[in-house]
């Protein structure tokens, strides 16, 4: 079992920053991809950003320019740089991460931005 540690969310103003954190723990052999999902009231979970195990970046269209996505593979940690929050990204954050082809994910993280 592979468990996900998320931390970092919480209540900004729009124009403001966050990070978030999730460590990985557990039967960890390696780690492929690592990466973040949202999903807001009432919509369905979205792909925010992943990073292979090679360092490799994807964004959403919504999130490119604004968030940055990181790894440490020594801490088995991804990072989630969030700049210039805007209230639609309002939203429970989870991580996920890939771990020999199964994918696990975390309890999930709030992010609120609002003034």
């Amino acid at each position: 079992q592979v468990q996900l540690v998320e931390s970092g969310g919480g209540l900004v103003q729009p124009g403001g920053s966050l990070r978030l954190s999730c460590a990985a723990s557990g039967s960890i052999f390696s780690i492929n991809a690592m990466g973040w999902y949202r999903q807001a009231p009432g919509k369905q979970r979205e792909l925010v950003a992943d990073i292979g195990s090679g360092g490799t970046t994807n964004y959403a269209d919504s999130v490119k320019g604004r968030f940055t996505i990181s790894r440490d593979n020594a801490k088995n940690t991804v990072y989630l740089q969030m700049n210039s929050l805007k209230p639609e990204d309002t939203a429970v954050y989870y991580c996920t991460a890939v771990v020999v082809l199964r994918r696990y994910w975390g309890q999930g993280t709030q992010v609120t931005v609002s003034s």
